[in-house]
């Protein structure tokens, strides 16, 4: 096993370099990695499955085969779409084995504001029940595809590289998405 050194000590390496390392073996720099993306894939398999603990489950799954595939990983900036790309289609296989059930940690979703207070709170909460209710509605490519694009800002190019299809057929998929969630998302504008 390798260990990590930073040419300057505190400076955050990026990733190409931890993908290299842990390549190599660098135990290190892997958790590194792994601290570093574990929060943006938990979201979006979360939101994409409304279930927080199939979410975890999706997720470990994701970073165990990520450690264990890393040799074939041909480009080392490559690794967080490879990431994404992984998380969405472990999700997409949870939600065609299963009809998903709406159960998102909310509260979890509205303790998070700071300036969250009693009727403010109450509102967020109806309005992330009716955002998860809308989302499960949406065909599980759909919810992919605006997942990627509204929570994680990630290009069409690369939304259509994560879901194996082209940014036109994204594009589509995220209009027709953005057309329903508006019209059930109405009421709170």
């Amino acid at each position: 096993m390798t260990t990590t050194t930073d040419a300057e000590p505190g400076t955050p390496l990026d990733d190409a370099t931890l993908v290299s390392r842990a390549r190599d073996g660098d135990v290190r720099a892997y958790e590194q990695l792994v601290l570093r993306y574990q929060a943006p894939m938990f979201r979006l398999a979360s939101r994409m499955l409304a279930n927080r603990g199939d979410a975890e489950d999706v997720v470990q799954e994701v970073f165990l085969t990520a450690w264990r595939r890393l040799p074939q990983l041909i480009e080392d900036a490559a690794f967080v779409g490879w990431l994404y790309r992984t998380t969405t289609n472990r999700c997409l296989n949870v939600i065609r084995a299963r009809r998903p059930q709406v159960d998102v940690d909310l509260e979890a979703e509205v303790s998070q504001r700071a300036d969250a207070q009693p009727e403010h709170a109450a509102q967020v909460s109806e309005q992330m029940a009716a955002l998860t209710k809308a989302l499960q509605e949406l065909t599980p490519e759909q919810r992919a595809c605006w997942l990627l694009r509204e929570v994680h800002g990630r290009s069409y190019e690369e939304i259509g590289e994560i879901v194996e299809t082209s940014s036109t057929a994204v594009r589509g998929r995220i209009a027709r998405a953005r057309a329903q969630l508006a019209e059930v998302m109405q009421p709170w504008r």
